[in-house]
């Protein structure tokens, strides 16, 4: 009984583990916000972005956020936006790896820097064992340019409050909560 008590809190602490893996990344911080003023690239190379973090776009109502395709996002075009939100603040899951790019669709905003490019890697695995080469998988590409495809569409509009890796983490960790307190009264 003692053993499967241990085994649950373990599972427990790992449960937790996930909220205190993520990281909200507010666009901009320290010096600025998703705004005209503030070189967002600059600011995005300087982060490290991994699968189930959260970007955090926080700005005035003359602005908007739009995710768009890699191509849309080259030209400023906002017609075809994946999702948008004109809610600050927004919240958006970083759910998978590779490159999102986000815009503000308003006036000329995008043409004035309102613009980010997002590289989100995958979460840290253990290292392979010595003398061996990691294997590097291969992209799939949608057409002759090489670029990645957009991200799946998953609505129009980018629900802050409630993004669906944002509820899971929640929810894990308050069982791994309700776990872990239960094993500490009973032992």
């Amino acid at each position: 009984m003692a053993i499967m008590r241990m085994l649950m809190v373990f599972a427990a602490a790992a449960m937790l583990l996930d909220l205190v893996a993520a990281v909200d990344h507010t666009v901009g911080d320290p010096n600025g916000s998703w705004d005209q003023s503030t070189d967002l690239q600059t600011w995005a190379t300087s982060q490290t972005f991994t699968v189930g973090d959260n970007l955090v776009f926080q700005y005035s109502p003359s602005h908007d956020v739009l995710e768009v395709s890699e191509s849309d996002y080259n030209s400023c075009a906002a017609g075809n936006p994946i999702s948008s939100s004109s809610s600050s603040p927004t919240r958006v899951a970083l759910a998978t790896a590779g490159s999102r790019y986000f815009i503000c669709g308003i006036s000329n905003h995008c043409n004035q820097g309102m613009k980010v490019q997002i590289d989100t890697v995958a979460a840290s695995s253990p290292a392979p064992p010595q003398g061996t080469t990691p294997s590097i998988p291969s992209t799939p590409t949608d057409g002759p340019t090489g670029s990645s495809p957009p991200p799946p569409t998953t609505g129009e509009t980018v629900d802050p409050p409630s993004s669906a890796i944002t509820l899971k983490t929640a929810a894990g960790s308050m069982l791994g909560f309700t776990f872990l307190v239960m094993m500490l009264l009973s032992l």
